[in-house]
């Protein structure tokens, strides 16, 4: 897997992309993650890529031509699955549409800024459009970092255990039952004694009980 990030601020991305599974994943060969500054394409020697809205109103707007150049070009040189802008008013990302992306094969992710990007972007060239939640970050870097994870952690071999991600909170519907290992006892509490009996089906009924439990009292919406 391929995944492009167009960003004004591509140094926002440094961190989160260089380490933990992402790392992982580009080291084996399994992705790559490759950063587009959109101030390479910018409009003149000052590095402008945004302008003023048509219509008056705070805030800038990232302009068309920086954009649609950037995105040619790497057009130019592979065919993309899906252009995915980072907006506040896209679809609200969750764990069946990370499951259907890492199955793709290139993806772009254009990084929103200031107040966005031109509208004619969003009609010519975006197929998918991504909120991470209902608030409003300074930009679409820190989303985009996010996304990428949930989607190269579930490339068959980035983990460690394949069957990890398989028992994640969200991949049955569910959140994920509580978790524990050593020692037996801390500070008077107790590991509950059916996941120290050795009986499989017995820890397996113990956790569906317990994810369904979780659920209906902290996201009932799911159930």
């Amino acid at each position: 897997m391929r995944i492009d990030i167009i960003t004004v601020q591509p140094a926002l991305l440094d961190g989160p992309l260089n380490h933990s599974m992402v790392k992982r994943a580009v080291d084996k060969g399994f992705a790559e993650i490759h950063l587009t500054n959109l101030r390479d394409y910018a409009l003149n020697k000052y590095g402008q890529v945004d302008d003023y809205q048509f219509g008056g109103g705070a805030g800038m707007v990232l302009m068309c031509e920086p954009i649609a150049n950037a995105i040619d070009e790497l057009k130019a040189q592979r065919s993309y699955d899906e252009i995915i802008y980072t907006t506040p008013d896209g679809d609200v990302w969750n764990q069946q549409q990370a499951n259907q992306m890492s199955l793709k094969g290139n993806l772009i992710i254009l990084c929103g800024h200031y107040k966005g990007i031109d509208q004619r972007i969003r009609d010519l060239y975006v197929t998918k459009e991504i909120s991470i939640g209902d608030f409003v970050l300074t930009g679409g870097e820190l989303a985009a970092a996010i996304i990428t994870d949930s989607i190269v952690r579930l490339i068959p071999g980035v983990l460690g255990n394949e069957e990890s991600a398989l028992s994640d909170s969200f991949q049955d519907g569910l959140l994920a039952p509580p978790v524990y290992t050593r020692p037996k006892e801390f500070r008077g509490l107790h590991v509950p004694e059916v996941l120290l009996s050795g009986h499989n089906k017995n820890i397996e009924n113990w956790r569906h009980e317990q994810a369904e439990l979780r659920t209906q009292l902290r996201r009932p919406d799911l159930l």
